[in-house]
């Protein structure tokens, strides 16, 4: 039988919204995995939810990611926002963002899955990170868009701060609708938004944080205000002074660029928060996506990512571009729909639409409509397609021996011409599957051989301009 592709992009299955993802390698019981804490999107109608559930895989294989259940319950019937998770000693630490990131405590595990017990409350705030550094100390970073950012170190209790530490405001916040006067603290145009996330790189150390952007970025195609980046400075010192470092994750698809260079996104930017983390010698950046018609279904993304110091102590982090083997400049990887399965996804399982990451072309605003049914096959349909709709993977692995006929299920049965295209939006035509309005289902033979890794992308051609058609599956076979 068939098997659906798993651990892709999403990389949890496609019934799981975990959010604002901090990813920790741990060592415990003498095996080494990459556990991601994260919200929990499940109120459905808001943000978050009312626990925390605990993801991780081996650290040899991210395809592979296991649930270890709820690991923290609000104690304060409240909903919880974004949390982290660090280990001091034998015990592990859990940054609970109670109350809507309004009341932080700390609880404490024995493992790194929890449960996460004995809460007691902090004078952190909204959306905490926290950087055990190599000689012990604790560090915490904490901030949002409508108060500055804020770093103190803890006191070994790991729930007080040493008020003596504390500095106010190290990176500039941005300014943004809901906080338009100045509060007496440096407000910048383009600047720190919220996430805190301290990471020890290559010595230095970094603070990655979600970047707003005032003005347009017209190369990723962002034209108005928009804080779905990820962003990092560094230093010397863990309160700073930070150094500029620039954008690496950005989560408005794949970007279409014209002759002049100016971008369009190809899928529904939103909110953003994750890190970066080392996970067996590779380097990774944990993100999320949404989808839905609003912020509340939003998913757990990873993409690889690389890490590198210029020889004038500068720090590269993202798609870097080298001269002369060299670090001088980088930018935000790909937005992919493979994630860990670098060398793409197999092309001859059940590969979901719901790993679309272009979605581009329709009349509607088209979207992935959120899962929650937890089973194996579960899949996830783009809906709201209209004629001229693409939706694109990237990327696709067929291997070395081509691919004889493309199988292709829509949600619901309608007449409809779908073109299977290579390489681009506009590549070329492979293969075209004529549904006549009779079935969901239908197979149609290539027009020429595939072999190797490609983004494979599926047009809807009608002569109804405001029909709409539901996508959920496809497939290749020999």
């Amino acid at each position: 039988m068939k098997k659906y592709i798993k651990g892709a992009n999403p990389y949890m299955p496609l019934w799981e919204h975990v959010p604002d993802g901090e990813p920790r390698v741990f060592e415990h019981d003498g095996e080494k995995r990459v556990y991601v804490y994260g919200s929990h999107d499940i109120e459905r109608d808001k943000y978050c939810g009312r626990n925390y559930v605990v993801w991780s895989a081996p650290v040899t294989d991210l395809t592979d990611w296991k649930c270890h259940g709820v690991a923290y319950e609000t104690q304060y019937d409240s909903i919880l926002y974004a949390p982290d998770v660090v280990k001091k000693g034998n015990k592990y630490y859990m940054y609970a963002a109670e109350k809507q990131g309004s009341l932080v405590v700390v609880a404490s595990s024995d493992t790194p899955w929890g449960p996460f017990t004995d809460p007691k409350e902090t004078k952190l705030g909204f959306d905490p990170g926290v950087l055990v550094d190599d000689d012990g100390k604790v560090y915490a970073y904490w901030g949002g868009c409508a108060a500055p950012c804020y770093i103190a170190e803890m006191e070994d209790d790991m729930a007080t701060i040493k008020e003596d530490t504390l500095v106010s405001n190290p990176l500039g916040h941005s300014t943004c609708p809901w906080n338009p006067v100045d509060d007496g603290h440096i407000s910048l145009i383009d600047a720190f938004f919220e996430a805190s996330s301290p990471r020890k790189v290559l010595g230095k150390y970094v603070y990655i944080y979600s970047k707003r952007y005032e003005k347009p970025v017209p190369e990723l195609g962002v034209y108005y205000p928009n804080n779905g980046f990820l962003s990092y400075r560094f230093s010397e010192s863990p309160f700073g002074p930070f150094h500029d470092g620039g954008d690496f994750s950005f989560n408005g698809g794949e970007i279409l660029r014209d002759s002049e260079g100016r971008g369009t996104m190809t899928y529904q930017w939103g909110n953003n928060h994750g890190s970066i983390m080392e996970v067996n010698g590779k380097w990774y950046v944990f993100y999320h996506r949404q989808t839905g018609v609003n912020e509340y279904s939003r998913q757990a993304m990873i993409e690889p990512i690389d890490v590198a110091l210029g020889t004038d102590g500068k720090l590269y982090i993202g798609d870097i571009k080298y001269l002369e083997g060299e670090p001088v400049s980088s930018k935000p990887v790909e937005m992919t729909s493979q994630g860990a399965q670098v060398n793409g996804l197999d092309a001859y399982s059940w590969i979901s639409a719901g790993y679309a990451c272009h979605i581009y072309g329709s009349k509607k605003r088209a979207y992935i409509k959120p899962g929650y049914e937890e089973k194996e096959d579960i899949s996830t349909p783009i809906v709201d397609m209209t004629s001229g709709t693409t939706a694109g993977f990237r990327y696709l692995q067929f291997g070395c021996n081509t691919p004889a006929t493309v199988t292709a299920v829509l949600g619901e049965a309608k007449k409809v011409k779908v073109n299977v295209r290579l390489d681009s939006y506009r590549g070329r035509v492979i293969a075209s599957l004529d549904f006549d309005g009779s079935n969901t289902e239908l197979t149609a033979k290539l027009n020429t051989g595939v072999v190797g890794k490609h983004a494979v992308y599926f047009e809807f051609l009608s002569d109804d301009q405001e029909e709409s058609y539901s996508f959920d599956r496809f497939t290749f076979d020999r």
